[in-house]
């Protein structure tokens, strides 16, 4: 079942056209990878899906009900939530301040958050600075954070908007073990990463988009060895090494 249905999305800055006849769909519990090279429109979707941007054509759809250009507030509240590629936490709250806020935003009790708070503390490893004021903490452990002010009250669908970037290793595994249990607990991710092992390892199916259109979609798999990305990540002259060597890199 689909939970997102994108139909026809076109957005331009001027006379640039930023995202151009985009369609695809999110299906209900599913880790969709949204793919493609540095400028190609992936983040101007994720503002348009998460409501931080209005389209200029197109349709958003939440299951039956029309979303599109909906404000991010009246999105969160249906359960749509977004992670920056630049981490937004308040930097004079300590890091357990910050995820007791996110829950009681959401409506949770204080002893609800507070009794959720501490399980993702424990489960995101942040124990050793759960105290710390979030401004202390390494770009790492702030992305950890924000893993868990999302999920202090599961969303219907989470957007991450390049989660792994300049991330500790360590860390960087603990982001993904977190995806991967909330997957299996029937979570619906869309994923925005230049990380291919991990867009490759988490991901069912993915969409890659260049030059603000949408040149392949299906499985990951699949994808990947298409001849269009290919082309689109290593260009003409490369395009010969092979489908093989594509989930290998890593494009910044």
């Amino acid at each position: 079942m689909n939970l997102l249905t994108i139909e026809g999305l076109f957005v331009h800055f001027g006379g640039v056209v930023a995202v151009d006849n985009v369609s695809f769909d999110v299906r209900q519990g599913e880790i969709l990878g949204l793919i493609g090279p540095n400028g190609s429109g992936k983040t101007t979707v994720l503002n348009l899906l998460s409501g931080f941007l209005a389209p200029h054509a197109g349709k958003v759809r939440m299951r039956d009900e029309d979303v599109t250009a909906m404000s991010p507030d009246r999105l969160a509240q249906r359960g749509v939530l977004r992670m920056f590629q630049m981490t937004r936490v308040f930097t004079r709250m300590s890091a357990f301040d910050n995820l007791l806020t996110a829950g009681m935003a959401r409506g949770l009790s204080e002893a609800e958050s507070n009794r959720r708070a501490q399980a993702l503390v424990e489960e995101l490893t942040l124990g050793p600075v759960q105290y710390l004021d979030a401004g202390q903490l390494s770009g790492g452990q702030r992305k950890l954070l924000e893993f868990g002010m999302c999920f202090i009250e599961p969303p219907l669908v989470a957007m991450l908007d390049e989660p792994f970037a300049a991330v500790h290793p360590v860390m960087r595994e603990v982001m993904a073990q977190f995806i991967r249990a909330r997957h299996a607990q029937g979570f619906t991710f869309l994923l925005v990463s230049h990380d291919m092992p991990i867009v490759v390892d988490l991901c069912q199916r993915a969409v890659c988009m260049n030059a603000g259109r949408v040149i392949a979609a299906g499985d990951i798999h699949s994808v990947l060895k298409n001849h269009d990305v290919i082309e689109a990540y290593l260009g003409n002259g490369d395009a010969q090494s092979g489908p093989d060597d594509l989930p290998s890199l890593e494009v910044h």
